[in-house]
């Protein structure tokens, strides 16, 4: 027997049984109704049942055998429903089973009011989704629209009726998109009792919301017993914030806070600080070798410690954006020392290249870049504004002098290339204005102009011809303060021509194929000549800042080509015409200099350089570059790096880094599952050019549907020798959390 009702839901997204606005006074009858009493027609109820009934004396109304009752995302079922219109009371029982969202009740019994959306279910469950937490016992409350009170109750994220593990209580109290309390908690596994508490706090949140996180635990020799616990703030919709303590047993108490904040899609910000009084210096060899960093020579003599660190992204608005990085710590050991941890410099650099796109200077690196850049864009220029202020820790704190070179600021304008109205020519200019600064040293400004016109020439089908000329017009002003250099003395200018011309080409041809998948490979050649001259002049009489001051001659032809390779397929989809798949799977380029200056013919052949790179599936990624110098006969450079994964999703890594009189490197990386619940991973990093391992790790993660633990080992050696080693062991229980040392 079924039945279709309608009528306008009274209370927005009710959680529980304002299914039973349904009024009707024999099986037979098709009208609708709501609560209220009031006639419409809006939002339909299906109640399907064997049976259904009207009691006048009881005003009540009766649904019996397989009732299942449905509106919107809500869905009913029992062996039986009665329900009073007068009281606005809901009585269900045998099989109750409710669904509203994605949150779930069942039960033997249900007792609600539909108005207050309060009620009372007898030996049944919650289960929260987004949470995966199965939460059951002898009388559950709904004691407000999402606010639930068990007694007796059990509470787990397992399979609830064999759970790997649960949380029993006497009293639990819920709080959905809050957390969740339970008095005299007993923590088991399977049905062993392991420890017990007399308060315990689970999360219940699907969105973010204040309160405790999961705290870390370390154990060093060098620092002792380490604890990190960390508050998060929800401030608002659009901004939170986060605070750390962190207990370090020999050096002492350490603090952090974290802010950020989301203005819109464009304009958003990260602030972080951390810092405390280190008991433990590194003022001498005896000190630094024990509290210090012996990778270098230098001491760290301070005790108060800290790293603020900043990236925000601003729209000013008519397409201008702001972007400011900020990177200051107190000295050249701190980044080193904490690298792990929720404030470490791992979690920051990875943090920051997710949300920002940029990193932060490498943890070695002791001059720390500071930059605030304006930039507007159109759509054939460019305008750039930069302050950037390089803190060399060593210098600011260790040294008399320091003569690091700021730029402030540094204004750039370049026009990219674009034709010069219908010549047929096309022209391009570089600009850039700076103002250098130092505490000690010289000082000055610097103009930099360099234009550029081209045109391109189509001597033959295929064949580009495309010659260009510039002028780069530098002058300098220094800032020296002697009083026997006049202003012409200080003024420099210096005028550079330089010329070149490319000619390119390409064909291809097609081949019909059948392997892999692919019906048809396109192999296309690019052969390119090009050929560039900057003049020769001497430039010992200009300041010296950066790079820009000595602009090296050039007589120089580059010869390369380049074969590309692709694939195409055929997908079918149904109820639509196939559609051409294109796979570039191949690349291969390689490029030989040869520079005109030189008089013998072997060393005019400058390095050959060669780049491959080869993608026939998704699972498979590899790339190969290298520089073979025929003066030297040898390599000066060379890169491999391949990256497999199949379906069964076993991931493996191998990457080689070579060069010449600087360093050769072996990194592998494997993650292998080895059945359904069990994965073993491990990377390997060796210097081949000193014989030190870097870094090696091992691990296993064993995978359960309601938790899982790794197991692991890691020793990284610095350039000094010294070894950090770290045994691992993390537990996790979805719903609560990690746990490890």
């Amino acid at each position: 027997m079924k039945l279709l009702y309608s009528r306008r839901p009274t209370i927005a997204a009710a959680l529980l049984f304002t299914v039973f606005g349904l009024f009707f006074e024999d099986a037979r009858a098709d009208y609708t109704t709501s609560v209220s009493g009031q006639i419409n027609h809006d939002e339909p109820w299906r109640i399907e049942a064997d049976q259904i009934s009207y009691s006048p004396g009881e005003n009540e109304y009766i649904a019996k055998g397989d009732v299942v009752i449905t509106h919107l995302d809500s869905r009913l079922s029992a062996d039986e429903v009665r329900f009073r219109s007068d009281e606005g009371i809901a009585r269900a029982s045998g099989n109750v089973f409710f669904e509203a969202g994605e949150d779930t009740l069942q039960g033997d019994r249900l007792v609600i009011n539909m108005a207050e959306e309060t009620g009372t279910l007898y030996t049944g469950r919650i289960f929260i989704r987004k949470t995966r937490f199965h939460i059951q016992g002898d009388r559950i409350m709904k004691t407000g629209a999402r606010t639930y009170y068990v007694d007796s109750a059990c509470l787990t994220t397992c399979d609830p009726d064999k759970p790997d593990w649960s949380i029993t209580g006497s009293k639990v109290n819920v709080t959905i998109e809050g957390y969740g309390t339970v008095k005299h908690a007993a923590f088991r596994i399977r049905n062993i009792p392991v420890f017990y508490v007399p308060y315990f706090v689970f999360p219940a949140k699907i969105e973010r919301q204040s309160g405790l996180l999961i705290p870390n635990f370390h154990h060093s020799d060098k620092n002792g017993f380490e604890y990190i616990q960390p508050f998060f703030w929800a401030i608002s919709d659009h901004s939170d914030a986060t605070f750390y303590y962190h207990h370090i047993q020999n050096r002492g108490e350490k603090f952090g806070a974290e802010y950020r904040y989301m203005a819109n899609g464009l304009s958003k910000g990260t602030l972080m600080i951390d810092g405390f009084e280190d008991r433990k210096m590194a003022d001498d060899d005896e000190s630094n070798e024990k509290w210090g960093y012996t990778g270098d020579r230098e001491l760290r003599p301070n005790s108060g410690r800290y790293w603020f660190r900043m990236k925000a992204d601003q729209e000013l608005g008519h397409d201008v954006m702001a972007r400011l990085d900020l990177d200051i710590v107190s000295d050249q050991d701190y980044l080193r020392e904490f690298r792990r941890g929720y404030t470490g410099f791992s979690d920051t650099q990875s943090y920051f290249e997710s949300e920002f796109d940029r990193g932060i200077d490498d943890r070695n690196e002791r001059t720390r870049e500071n930059r605030l850049n304006i930039n507007r864009n159109w759509m054939s220029s460019s305008l750039n504004a930069d302050a950037v202020w390089y803190d060399d820790v060593v210098k600011r704190r260790l040294r008399d002098e320091n003569d690091t070179i700021q730029r402030l600021p540094m204004i750039s304008y370049n026009l990219l290339k674009q034709p010069l109205g219908g010549s047929g020519a096309y022209g391009s200019a570089r600009s850039e204005y700076t103002y250098f600064f130092r505490e000690d040293g010289e000082t000055g400004h610097r103009a930099d102009l360099h234009p550029r016109l081209s045109r391109p020439f189509y001597p033959l089908r295929h064949l580009t011809f495309e010659p260009y000329a510039g002028y780069r017009q530098t002058a300098w002003y220094s800032d020296a303060d002697r009083e026997d250099i006049g202003d012409r003395e200080r003024y420099k200018q210096r005028g550079l021509y330089d010329l070149g011309a490319e000619l390119t080409t390409d064909f291809h041809r097609i081949f019909p194929v059948d392997s892999f998948g692919a019906e048809r490979v396109k192999h296309g050649v690019i052969p390119q000549l090009r050929y560039s001259y900057t003049q020769d002049k001497d430039q010992s009489e200009f300041p010296d800042f950066d790079e820009t001051d000595r602009i090296d001659p050039e007589n120089l032809f580059v010869f390369s080509v380049t074969n590309l390779f692709t694939a195409r397929r055929t997908i079918h989809l149904e109820d639509a015409d196939p559609q051409p798949v294109y796979n570039r799977f191949a690349r291969f380029m390689v490029e030989q200099p040869y520079n005109l200056d030189y008089e013998d013919s072997d060393e005019a052949f400058l390095p050959i350089y060669a780049e491959l790179d080869i993608t026939p599936k998704n699972y498979v990624t590899f790339h190969a570059d290298a520089s073979y110098s025929h003066s030297e006969n040898h390599i000066e450079s060379g890169n491999l790096s391949l990256r497999l994964r199949n379906i069964l999703n076993s991931r493996f890594r191998v990457d080689y880094r070579y060069t010449r009189e600087r360093n050769e490197s072996l990194l592998l990386q494997a993650e292998v599952p080895l059945r359904h619940w069990l994965t073993a991973y491990g990377g390997y990093e060796h210097s081949l050019r000193d014989n030190r391992n870097i870094e090696t790790s091992l691990g296993l993660r064993y995978l359960r549907d309601c938790w899982s633990i790794d197991v692991s080992y890691n020793v990284e050696e610095d350039i000094d020798g010294t070894k950090d080693r770290r045994y691992f062991l993390q537990v996790h229980l979805y719903g609560l959390g990690e746990i490890g040392n």
